[in-house]
């Protein structure tokens, strides 16, 4: 054998190994991407996904603790949803235990509006006080539901007029008393369940209503998203409120006597759920409420 044929040999070798390692690392490839994948709708909840299929090196080592991960986080998920209804619950059953002595308190507060006896002026303060005890336990109730996943959000197309309409009507009185004037100019429709959608747009309207004197709302459709852009004329957001005036219980150094730092939480948290989203910042001479509502 001379040295070209040896020298032939050892690139048909050569060649042949190098095909063998391509074809293998092809392979391995190949099932790190569909490891990868099912990772991935592990990671969006795909119960379905198992990994058993691996069973062989590396990847089955891998695979393996993957899926002692994967039976473990869905253990503390299972737990955690448990304590969240549980909450719920609980925090049911208390304001059903509250509602009983906040309507007598009610019924006796009626009564003595209507003694001449009674000082009218410490009667009014209590019953402002009950209406704010009764909007706080309404509001933590359903902060409770969307935690614990039994809030019902029925979705259907409704005009942002319908909408603006639903969420203004229970200040009504509160804005004409106060003088402030709600100017109001919208257009298109939203996919949403319209009693938690005025709910979110109401808790910033009464956000609005305590630093200003004149609110606008307008609201207008286009092909992605729906959008609700709500402004006042007050003295706008400081710098150091703005990035957490939607955590729940944050209250900024200019926050009301009766803020307690739950109203925009939970406008976030129903906005949230309907894929939507909100957004505040400053403008020149006010605040303003970007909300958008996209489309699936």
């Amino acid at each position: 054998m001379n040295i070209l044929s040896i020298i032939i040999a050892c690139l048909a070798t050569c060649a042949v190994s190098i095909t063998v390692f391509l074809i293998y690392i092809r392979k391995r490839n190949r099932k790190i991407a569909k490891l990868s994948e099912h990772i991935n709708l592990i990671l969006h909840g795909d119960d379905s996904v198992e990994l058993s299929q691996y069973h062989e090196g590396e990847l089955y080592i891998l695979a393996s603790e993957i899926g002692k991960m994967t039976v473990r986080l869905r253990e503390q998920a299972t737990l955690l949803k448990k304590d969240k209804a549980y909450l719920a619950d609980s925090l049911a059953d208390i304001a059903h235990q509250l509602r009983t002595p906040m309507t007598s308190l009610g019924m006796l507060i009626s009564f003595m509006k209507s003694n001449e006896n009674f000082n009218n002026e410490q009667t009014r303060e209590a019953e402002e006080l009950l209406r704010r005890m009764d909007w706080l336990l309404t509001t933590l109730l359903k902060i409770s539901k969307i935690d614990a996943g039994t809030a019902v959000f029925k979705r259907k197309s409704e005009t942002i007029t319908d909408i603006i309409g639903k969420s203004a009507e229970p200040f009504a009185i509160q804005l004409e008393l106060r003088g402030i004037e709600l100017k109001t100019n919208c257009k298109g429709s939203i996919n949403c369940d319209i009693n938690w959608t005025a709910e979110a747009i109401g808790n910033i309207i009464k956000n609005c209503m305590d630093y200003a004197d004149s609110i606008g709302i307008t609201g207008t459709e286009n092909t992605i998203y729906s959008e609700i852009i709500v402004t006042d004329n007050g003295k706008g957001i400081s710098e150091e409120d703005l990035p957490h005036i939607f955590e729940r219980f944050y209250q900024g150094e200019k926050s009301s006597n009766d803020n307690y730092g739950i109203g925009l939480a939970l406008c976030k948290m129903i906005l949230s759920e309907q894929n939507a989203t909100v957004k505040a910042e400053n403008r020149k001479d006010g605040a303003r409420f970007i909300l958008k509502f996209y489309k699936s």
